[in-house]
């Protein structure tokens, strides 16, 4: 029977080349998820994603566990980061996991909750906003998946390649959220508590009467947020 508590994890960025990632979120899902009522999953749970016809092992993996944890009675929610905003339905039904659009408000224990990824409020980062409008363009999302794997496999490859070169000729300070566009959302949606990921600095930070909580990636430590009626905790180990 599932606790009442809810957890919150981002940018485990789950790939063939760290397996020791992968085998962190099994030992999650085991030893906290199974006990949580819910699981929101706030993007960038894989360091790609090319299609749902392309699934892998480590794809295979995460879809048994999410079904399993389904199954016990933790529901599970997934909201697209900038790594896997081409996951669908197909594979969301194949492991009972319910897509979120950001942004997205829930009922945190009575209280209203703000869920977003966090990079579209990356806004002083002009050149990575202007590349994420466009692979956020349907058309051009059903252009690439009508590629074939290996084709989106090499591009995948080469944007890996081109996202690592901006981020290190980049100012730190603007791959972080803009905090205008922090005040906007806060002000536009009228909550108090906004939890996202994206920017790998987890913390938990005041505006005034508002509450930003960050969660912390994966490549190091496993992170995530526990939420009871009572509390609200980042938990890394």
């Amino acid at each position: 029977m599932p606790n009442n508590k809810s957890l919150f994890i981002a940018d485990l960025h789950l790939c063939q080349q760290h397996p020791e990632i992968t085998q962190r979120f099994v030992r999650f899902c085991h030893d906290h998820a199974v006990e949580a009522e819910k699981l929101y999953i706030l993007g960038d749970l894989f360091e790609y994603w090319l299609g749902d016809d392309a699934i892998d092992d480590i794809a295979q993996t995460v879809q048994t566990e999410l079904k399993q944890l389904s199954d016990s009675g933790c529901e599970c929610y997934f909201m697209a980061g900038n790594r896997d905003f081409l996951l669908g339905e197909s594979f969301a039904d194949s492991c009972d996991l319910t897509l979120l659009q950001e942004p997205h408000i829930i009922d945190l224990y009575d209280q209203p909750a703000l869920l977003v990824h966090g990079d579209a409020e990356c806004t002083d980062d002009v050149a990575y906003q202007q590349a994420r409008q466009q692979l956020r363009n349907p058309q051009w999302q059903q252009q690439f998946l009508a590629m074939s794997i290996k084709e989106r496999i090499e591009f995948a490859r080469q944007a890996r390649q081109q996202s690592q070169e901006h981020t290190g000729q980049a100012d730190l300070a603007i791959m972080d959220v803009n905090q205008g566009a922090i005040e906007e959302l806060f002000n536009q949606h009228g909550v108090d508590l906004l939890i996202h990921g994206h920017t790998h600095r987890p913390a938990v930070h005041q505006h005034g009467k508002n509450t930003r909580i960050v969660m912390g990636d994966w490549h190091h430590q496993t992170h995530f947020l526990e939420a009871t009626p009572t509390n609200l905790c980042l938990i890394n180990y």
